[in-house]
């Protein structure tokens, strides 16, 4: 029997090390990313902006065209893809560019999450979708109005939803986890932010200078870690630093 993994953004970052990580540990591994990596071999990888809502469906039943639910124990969507969007206070935000981190940190798992309920529907092997969300959720941050709010809509997405399908024979579970402060491209963007648009910019760099960031690879230890031993268990909101 086939235990298989979906992962968004999993071309770089958190996504690659989970990416690695559950193919290490026999899993069928499948990424939607913005961009392909040519040396990940091991690892299905198909391409998609998830900004552009009307392509997640056809996208998700195409790859669902290649799984055979009578062969699989296991099926896992992991909303990992996320965007930062411009660091400034929300005043001073080009108004432009505020729909974008929008739909790619909240609205695209909210479709995701959908399609894939509604795919594996007649599935009955378990399954789970594990939201990459972000301390941010619960901590307001200056300058981040986007990021925060956006993880904030998934964390209720992941309570609403986990309540929605507990009655459900066979339903599917759900779990927001914090992941820490990751050494990642988006920890950079925010070390990069111009001090008079983010007063806490230097705190990160403290972070990094300090050798305080988790590597992905720890990151996605610790996640298979609690997946594999059964500890996600449907609604929780967890922080991997307390575990």
């Amino acid at each position: 029997m086939e235990k298989i993994v979906i992962i968004t953004g999993g071309s770089k970052g958190l996504g690659l090390g989970l990416a690695k990580e559950y193919h290490n540990n026999g899993y069928r591994v499948i990424s939607i990313a913005r961009s392909k990596i040519e040396k990940l071999y091991t690892v299905e990888q198909y391409q998609c902006d998830l900004s552009k809502q009307d392509e997640i469906r056809p996208l998700l039943i195409e790859i669902f065209s290649h799984l055979d639910k009578d062969s699989t124990s296991k099926i896992t969507l992991i909303n990992n893809a996320g965007y930062l969007g411009e660091v400034n206070t929300l005043d001073k935000l080009d108004a432009t560019n505020i729909a974008y981190p929008i739909q790619v940190n909240l609205i695209a798992p909210l479709i995701l999450s959908n399609v894939f309920t509604d795919l594996t529907r007649e599935w009955n092997c378990k399954k789970l979708i594990i939201n990459i969300s972000s301390g941010a959720a619960v901590n307001p941050y200056e300058s981040w109005s986007l990021y925060c709010s956006s993880k904030a809509g998934l964390d209720m997405m992941t309570k609403v939803f986990s309540k929605e399908q507990k009655e459900i024979l066979n339903g599917v579970s759900m779990v927001s986890i914090y992941p820490g402060i990751v050494d990642t491209d988006m920890q950079t963007s925010v070390r990069n932010a111009p001090k008079e648009n983010f007063k806490e910019v230097q705190r990160f760099i403290d972070f990094y200078e300090n050798g305080e960031l988790y590597t992905p690879k720890f990151v996605a230890e610790k996640i298979y870690e609690l997946d594999n031993k059964g500890e996600l268990t449907n609604g929780l909101i967890l922080d991997v630093r307390n575990v």
